[in-house]
């Protein structure tokens, strides 16, 4: 059973993490297994999150969340979840609610180091890891890690692998935080969801995408746009000009054509969240082109 084990199991480490104060929710975790947040990482905006590891029960992840959503305390989740599951001594879960409760689990069969760590606000948990560090290690930086969820649980995540992390090595990572209406255009809760499949620093790579995420899909911040004048006008319409979007006159003030064609290249380059009203621009997205044009 035990060398069977060994085989299948997600050895890795992850840590669920709640922000009440924003209702967020979510999970960051790694792992030397291919894509790690294909099976992981569970979560729903307004409820809960879940992750399943070890030998995993993916039920786990829809059954945990349907539990918290009953109003069950994360204990009674993982209590209900391991008494009707034969193979509860091989499984590992971390689950919070939206509330900060908190609960972590560890079979009895999972191969060390295994164990976890749950207070208000996050359970991080983690197997086959080089020592109990990693997981403390995770918990102490979620906990004097300021700023918001993603910001900690990626902050944990890096923590736990400098403490010394999956002892078989780094080959994928995942990331993803929900919250009610917090997806594109408020149609969904994915915050945040970001996966590294295969890579030879994951952490790196996930906070890689992360960083473009917060760019992309992040809304202007108040009061961080300036006016379209001066060398702001002339950096914007050299920039129209080579890409086509604008051919007219380039000394005029800035004007309706002008507008409409760097709404058209805005859009062009995905930064639909970071449209500003007339003769304005995003501060970001000033940046951002004057880095990467």
């Amino acid at each position: 059973m035990k060398s069977d084990y060994l085989k299948r199991c997600i050895s890795t480490y992850s840590i669920v993490g709640c922000d009440p104060d924003r209702e967020e929710v979510g999970i960051a975790v790694q792992s030397k297994f291919p894509a790690v947040g294909s099976a992981v990482p569970w979560a729903k905006g307004g409820i809960g999150a879940v992750a399943t590891q070890a030998w995993a029960n993916l039920s786990y992840g829809n059954t945990g969340l349907e539990l918290l959503q009953q109003g069950l305390h994360p204990e009674e989740v993982i209590k209900k979840m391991t008494d009707a599951d034969e193979g509860k001594d091989v499984r590992q879960v971390g689950v919070v609610d939206v509330k900060g409760r908190s609960a972590t689990f560890t079979g009895k069969d999972c191969t060390d180091w295994a164990g976890g760590i749950a207070e208000k606000n996050f359970a991080a948990q983690g197997n086959i890891l080089t020592g109990a560090n990693v997981v403390e290690a995770m918990a102490k930086t979620f906990v004097d890690t300021k700023g918001d969820l993603a910001t900690k649980l990626m902050e944990s995540l890096t923590a736990g692998q400098n403490a010394g992390g999956d002892s078989r090595g780094m080959q994928s990572a995942a990331i993803y935080i929900v919250k009610v209406g917090a997806g594109y255009g408020g149609f969904s809760d994915r915050l945040v969801d970001l996966r590294t499949d295969d890579h030879k620093n994951p952490i790196a790579e996930l906070s890689r995408l992360l960083d473009m995420s917060r760019f992309y899909f992040g809304k202007t911040k108040e009061g961080n746009i300036s006016k379209i004048e001066g060398d702001v006008k002339s950096y914007l319409l050299s920039v129209l000009t080579k890409s086509g979007h604008y051919s007219g006159d380039t000394n005029s003030d800035w004007n309706q054509e002008m507008h409409d064609a760097f709404n058209l290249y805005s859009l062009t380059e995905n930064f639909d969240e970071r449209l500003a009203p007339f003769g304005m621009i995003d501060n970001e997205v000033l940046e951002f082109m004057k880095n990467n044009c």
